[in-house]
């Protein structure tokens, strides 16, 4: 399936368009050949491929990722925004062991099997049939993801596999841990060129005294542009009582109605790959009888912003 399938005008070019830098960079990968390392080039043509699988699964779908440490309360916040009591709730640390998935609208099982998100950990909160009364989250598939700062590695590589196929990441942070450096220089940081698909939300706001949702909420954007993610949105939220939701669910219900939400993380995977490739050959000698080709073309495989000297390519993302 092509991915320009179903897509407005506008959306239909820049899907055209990344689907063309997707061909390119598989021919320059054959181009290429022994001067990038078998072993980036592995990964590289995993990752076009992951690409080009979500999109053979269709656009109908908006995938939303509620993403955050341990004890910020995430899965509360995927209970509150469904209005259903099915993701894990405890006292125990870490709650979630897999991900789990509440649908609205179309069936999402092919999808939801290309996630790995087993079936016992998905629900249906509306189907097409069942009226209009979550409409406007129609065709969202919304994931509560393992804690990312989990001691438990596995919960962590979760987080890590799934992250490069959501459409909307939604970081949920509590009051104490929001500055958390493994959040801003692990994760936050890498997200600069996804940020317009980025939502930050301050959780368990009811703990904070008088004037404190304001401080804290200023300060997270403070660090946001710090790291050059100035154009993400803070919200606060108490999944316990019920405040924000409303706000939360606005900004789910735009993303899903915009279908260049679908294209964001399909062109941060692309640039990143690009990227990563330009500099496999980045230190290649001119006297080397395909070095220059290469680079040339994984320069030009990289789209704008990306120029290749004799046998040298340089990736400047953009």
């Amino acid at each position: 399936m092509s991915l320009t399938t179903t897509r407005p005008a506008a959306a239909d070019r820049t899907a055209a368009a990344l689907e063309a830098r997707l061909a390119v960079l598989a021919d320059a990968l054959d181009v290429a050949g022994d001067q990038v390392d078998p072993a980036a080039a592995k990964a590289a043509r995993a990752d076009l491929d992951g690409v080009r699988a979500r999109f053979a699964l269709g656009t109908e779908h908006t995938v939303v990722a509620l993403v955050g440490g341990t004890g910020s309360g995430k899965s509360s916040l995927f209970n509150a925004i469904s209005g259903l009591l099915f993701a894990d709730v405890g006292m125990l640390r870490p709650t979630t062991d897999e991900a789990a998935a509440c649908v609205w609208g179309a069936d999402a099982t092919a999808l939801l099997d290309f996630l790995q998100v087993a079936p016992l950990r998905r629900i249906q909160r509306e189907s097409e049939l069942d009226g209009d009364h979550e409409r406007d989250l129609h065709g969202m598939v919304l994931l509560d993801l393992p804690d990312h700062d989990s001691i438990a590695r596995e919960h962590a590589e979760q987080v890590d596999r799934l992250l490069p196929l959501v459409d909307l990441l939604v970081w949920v942070v509590d009051p104490q841990k929001y500055a958390d450096n493994l959040l801003h220089e692990r994760y936050l940081q890498a997200l600069r060129d996804r940020q317009e698909n980025l939502l930050v939300v301050v959780n368990q706001a009811d703990t904070l005294p008088a004037g404190g949702v304001q401080r804290v909420r200023a300060h997270m954007l403070e660090l946001l542009a710090a790291h050059g993610l100035d154009a993400v949105a803070v919200l606060a939220t108490s999944a316990a009582q019920q405040t924000g939701i409303g706000a939360v669910r606005e900004h789910l219900a735009d993303a899903v109605a915009r279908p260049a939400t679908r294209l964001v993380t399909a062109r941060a995977e692309v640039d990143a790959v690009a990227a990563r490739l330009a500099e496999q050959v980045g230190g290649a000698e001119p006297d080397l009888p395909d070095a220059g080709c290469a680079a040339a073309e994984l320069a030009r495989a990289a789209g704008p912003g990306v120029a290749a000297g004799p046998g040298v390519a340089a990736a400047v993302v953009s």
